[in-house]
């Protein structure tokens, strides 16, 4: 299936799946100084910023990406039935995801890989479904890659003490353990390349084992970067940190990073909670970085 929101870089097709395609939350669960918020009013509103009720403006989406004949998921979304007590915009959801992903032309047993960017309740949910009353892989033929240092820290046996503390509440018991007693998952540490066109990449801080995917297929360039952005805001301020990053300098400096490579390679970068079309070109402006085009997706 290619269709009309189906993005084609070289050989290489794009589609969103969303979970929600509108996520209004609290501005201050992410970004507790409004600061830069009212200085970049003009444009933030009413896209990306409601200031009335003070809420962003998100999105839970997936990408279908097809390469080289296979079927690559990147991020799984919050999945339903799940207790997240300190989360009640994630507790017990009922969504369509998996038909909005058989709307993409894709069956479960399809997918041949899932990526996860990291171990956030928001990107692994649908890593399982919960099938008389027990939680089971949803893609039955997929690998899933998992940082090893994400899947180390998260790990609640090891007693990491973690900044978002009890967001991540069962987390790894009902959408990470149950893909890796199958036998289902490839932790990797240094990088990973699925095939000629696309490579996992470590960009840690938002947590120890984020990372980032590129996709390099002819001249075109592209890279999901999961929540290294949470804002769009943070294209123009990269120093600006959610409370929700582990390690804020390590984000900064991999936020700086893939940012340069992004404007340097003119690649198309795919944030996962940006509304709307959700992929950006970004160019360089004096010391920093704007952004130029959205892409047409929606």
């Amino acid at each position: 299936m290619t269709g009309t929101d189906t993005i084609t870089l070289g050989a290489v097709e794009l589609t969103p799946v969303f979970e929600q395609r509108i996520l209004l939350i609290p501005r201050d669960f992410a970004f507790p100084d409004i600061g830069l918020f009212e200085k970049n009013r003009d444009w933030l509103v009413p896209d990306f910023w409601h200031p009335g009720t003070d809420e962003m403006v998100c999105s839970l989406r997936s990408w279908v990406v097809r390469s080289e004949g296979a079927t690559i998921l990147v991020d799984t979304g919050v999945g339903n039935d799940r207790d997240r007590p300190a989360m009640p915009a994630f507790d017990h959801l009922k969504t369509g995801y998996l038909d909005n992903l058989a709307a993409a032309g894709v069956r479960p047993e399809e997918v041949n890989f899932v990526v996860t960017t990291h171990l956030h309740p928001d990107h692994v949910g649908w890593n399982t479904q919960l099938v008389d009353g027990e939680w089971v892989p949803t893609f039955p033929n997929a690998q899933y890659l998992i940082s090893g240092a994400d899947f180390d820290y998260w790990n609640p046996a090891n007693v990491n003490p973690t900044r978002i503390g009890p967001l991540m509440e069962g987390v790894f018991e009902d959408s990470v353990v149950p893909v890796h007693q199958a036998g289902q998952t490839l932790l990797w540490e240094d990088g990973y390349d699925i095939d000629a066109n696309l490579r996992l990449e470590p960009a840690t801080g938002h947590t120890p084992g984020s990372a980032v995917l590129w996709l390099r297929s002819g001249t075109d360039r592209a890279v999901f970067v999961g929540d290294l952005l949470h804002s769009p805001l943070q294209i123009l301020e990269p120093d600006l940190c959610p409370c929700l990053d582990e390690d804020e300098d390590a984000a900064r400096a991999s936020r700086h990073r893939v940012l340069d490579a992004v404007a340097t390679d003119n690649a198309l970068m795919l944030p996962a909670h940006f509304p709307g079309a959700g992929a950006v070109e970004v160019r360089r402006d004096g010391a920093g970085y704007a952004f130029t085009e959205w892409a047409a997706a929606q």
